[in-house]
């Protein structure tokens, strides 16, 4: 049995030495890192006579005290029962308390090893066990650590390699898939956008070279930095810390072991580290709480996200503004905006593309159906699985799916958006309710697009998040179940009108276009059978398509006529004519792709990955300004694709609108609006007037005191205040039409 490998070496080397002398560049020394890091601007000189012998009073000791190195505001008195190895200087130590959440601390050193680092002014440092190598702030606070210290070879949880390490040492992340087939290389920084192109296109052997080459670029290779711990940051109670760049303004208590991470924070945004967390291999974003006995290993969080209360994250992406509570999450990249609480939720090998809630008892993890852990889940914005449902993979959901608590055996491919879907267990059918959104809970779909938004406590929003559910990629997905629900109304009266004859699918579309847009009751007696949607023999049954083909054609218009309604207030008009003339001319709807949450035309996106293999963007950061370039057009973009639909959906250019229909739609949109509200404050008052809602309230009163009362919620009012306002504005418009 192999011994463990205990290394001897002098006592006079302790300290000294932390860049191995092949690894020095010629003419420096082992301090040349550390001293560009050190920006503190303090002038330090040697002890006195007098000061070192009241250290060593004070029951201090030092291998050399001409290595310790103090500024002019230094009180030995503050220092007391440390020891100190190498090179070690210390800002100003005045006679001042620190306080921070209930802990009063003096400043001083006390009780501590300290080696080879450099600390601010005014620190606490006191019940180190072992501290090495860092760069630490002003008025920072370290308090009852065990060991917290830094290597010559720290990442900082960047995917990179130091000067003669191997290749096979580079953190990766496995994410959308466990076979590792689109692994990434993490780094502080990382987008969620950076992170969904790099692992999409797989297929492309020169774009995935350049993300490499951008990443490594990013950082040196040399060995010998410093750990750094930011002003004000306050550290107690915790056992290990190792090869962690820590922010300024952060908070971490109780934390059982944090091992080659980058903690952002900064006053504008803190982050914070709690109890018995063991977080190892990661970037933590600015703004995150992370506490609980969270288990995170090789991870990258967005900013302003929380993990806590036992989460586990691995191998794994969590985009901005997201919480996991309890939950287990394997191999995931999961866009801004992602919520998922309770015990005995997992989520495994899956693309989740944001404003997502994940409920207990959720199994998003049956991967195992091939010959390997290869399958993956991909997941449109607003993906809502039920209690307890149970996936399995491969399969993919459009924008804003719902699925009723089932286990789904099968593969699923559910491309309507807005849907509903469900099992009938008793016919051994899927279900599928198209647009149930609109019809039965606009209320929660309104609030979530609402409260998405006013979450967003970014500091630097470089990619702008599309939270509304109109937007073009939801429209683009109406206009494809338009489509579908054509085709299968046509199949449907075929099949029944003429049973064993074929008809091509364009028949069939024409058909169903004409029974669909005419509203014809026979409908109502045909069962509409989708294909494709589920990898089973079993049916897959659409129902209400009637009332889902006419709600798609409804919101798609709101969405145009919206944007109709901007160009009038963007571009002040002096009549029907003048509208018509700034209108574009007609032009083709575009595709557009979803971006880590922003949301880019797919011709952009082509154009970025060609600049990125021609090597003209030549750094993360020159492509995040084209994030922000595409940000910076998107509303005058989004207007463009929307008057576009417009234009589809009505079959004729807009520039060819009378002042009459003009009015028409501005009507239209007002009627859409005014049915919106209505909806919004329908779904929310069946929550007061459900009998199984009401039981467990004795009085209305005490009911009201518990849940509050309808006329008093503030989203609904905020939603009828609007509606006034859209009101007047419409009105406003009709008279410069006329």
């Amino acid at each position: 049995m192999a011994e463990n490998q205990i290394k001897k070496s002098p006592i006079d080397q302790l300290g000294y030495n932390f860049i191995k002398p092949e690894y020095l560049p010629a003419g420096k020394d082992e301090y040349y890192l550390r001293n560009i890091q050190n920006r503190s601007g303090i002038n330090y000189r040697h002890l006195s006579a007098y000061e070192i012998e009241l250290l060593v009073r004070n029951n201090n000791s030092s291998d050399d005290w001409n290595k310790i190195l103090v500024s002019d505001a230094f009180n030995p008195e503050l220092v007391k029962s440390c020891k100190f190895f190498g090179l070690v200087r210390i800002g100003k130590l005045e006679p001042y308390c620190l306080e921070f959440s209930d802990i009063k601390l003096a400043v001083g050193l006390y009780n501590s090893t300290i080696i080879s680092s450099d600390l601010g002014d005014n620190v606490v440092i006191s019940n180190v066990n072992h501290l090495s190598n860092y760069v630490i702030g002003n008025e920072v606070i370290i308090f009852n650590v065990n060991e917290l210290a830094t290597s010559d070879h720290a990442k900082f949880g960047n995917g990179i390699i130091k000067e003669g390490e191997p290749e096979s040492l580079r953190i990766w992340l496995e994410i959308c898939n466990e076979n590792g087939g689109r692994s990434v290389i993490p780094f502080n920084g990382m987008l969620p956008g950076d992170a969904w192109l790099w692992s999409k296109y797989r297929d492309d052997e020169a774009l995935l070279q350049q993300f490499k080459l951008l990443t490594e670029q990013e950082f040196k290779k040399e060995r010998g930095y410093y750990g750094k711990i930011g002003d004000r940051t306050v550290i107690k109670n915790t056992a290990i810390i190792k090869d962690v760049w820590i922010g300024s303004d952060a908070y971490i208590k109780g934390a059982n072991k944090l091992k080659n991470l980058t903690i952002n924070s900064s006053p504008e945004g803190k982050s914070q580290i709690g109890e018995g967390c063991e977080i190892v291999n990661g970037i933590i974003g600015f703004g995150c709480r992370v506490f609980y006995g969270v288990k995170a290993v090789r991870f990258i969080m967005g900013s302003n996200s929380q993990l806590k209360y036992g989460a586990r994250l691995i191998n794994s992406y969590l985009g901005n503004n997201a919480t996991i509570s309890c939950c287990e999450v394997l191999n995931s990249l999961i866009f801004p905006a992602h919520e998922q609480h309770h015990n005995n939720s997992f989520l495994c090998a899956a693309l989740i593309m944001g404003q997502s809630n994940i409920p207990a008892g959720a199994t998003i993890g049956s991967n195992h159906n091939s010959r390997g852990a290869d399958g993956e889940i991909i997941a449109g914005r607003g993906f809502w699985p039920g209690l307890c449902v149970s996936l399995k993979h491969n399969s993919r959901f459009a924008s804003f799916t719902i699925l009723a608590k089932a286990d789904y055996s099968y593969e699923l491919d559910i491309p309507i958006p807005f849907s509903l879907v469900s099992i009938d267990i008793a016919n051994d059918k899927l279900v599928i309710m198209p647009a149930y959104w609109f019809m039965y809970n606009m209320y929660a779909l309104a609030r979530n697009s609402w409260k998405y938004a006013d979450r967003d406590k970014r500091i630097k929003p470089i990619q702008h998040m599309e939270y509304d559910y109109l937007a073009p990629d939801t429209i683009n997905e109406m206009f494809t179940a338009i489509g579908l629900f054509e085709l299968f109304t046509g199949k449907a009266f075929y099949t029944r009108e003429n049973p064993g004859k074929k008809f091509s699918d364009e028949a069939c579309m024409e058909k169903g276009r004409q029974l669909l847009a005419n509203k014809d009751t026979i409908i109502n007696s045909l069962e509409i059978i989708a294909d494709g949607f589920e990898n089973a023999k079993r049916k897959t049954i659409i129902i209400k398509i009637q009332q889902s083909y006419d709600l798609f054609i409804q919101m798609i218009r709101f969405y145009g006529i919206s944007a109709l309604i901007d160009c009038m207030e963007l571009n002040p008009i002096r009549d029907a004519n003048h509208l018509l003339q700034i209108l574009p001319n007609r032009k083709m709807r575009t595709n557009w792709i979803n971006i880590g949450g922003q949301l880019i035309k797919e011709t952009a996106v082509n154009i970025i990955k060609t600049k990125v293999k021609a090597g003209k963007i030549k750094s993360w950061e020159m492509l995040h300004a084209i994030y922000e370039t595409e940000a910076s057009s998107y509303q005058e973009q989004k207007r463009q694709h929307a008057l576009s639909s417009l234009a589809e959906i009505n079959g004729q250019t807009l520039k060819k609108l009378s002042s009459l229909q003009i009015k028409d739609l501005l009507q239209e949109a007002l009627d859409t609006k005014s049915w919106m509200v209505k909806s919004i404050y329908d779904s929310k008052a069946k929550d007061f007037s459900s009998h199984f809602r009401k039981m467990v309230y004795d009085t209305p009163e005490e009911m009201e005191k518990v849940v509050g009362n309808l006329g008093g919620n503030s989203f609904i009012k905020e939603q009828k205040a609007q509606l006034k306002l859209y009101a007047k504005k419409i009105a406003q418009l009709h008279k410069v039409l006329d």
